[in-house]
């Protein structure tokens, strides 16, 4: 006969939980600094385009 172990076993923690990393987007990848680098670009475009006239 098996012995019975007397550890209370408890339920694991994150059960159920979406792991969202794990997940392929398909969007474009674009790293932080192309995006600080887009962002500054419209920005003096914007600009440009408000006192020019």
């Amino acid at each position: 006969m098996a012995k019975k172990d007397n550890k209370i076993s408890m339920p694991q923690t994150g059960a159920g939980l979406v792991r969202y990393f794990d997940e392929e987007s398909v969007g474009p990848k674009l790293s932080p600094e192309h995006v600080v680098v887009l962002t500054v670009i419209l920005a003096i475009f914007c600009f440009v385009l408000r006192y020019s006239a």
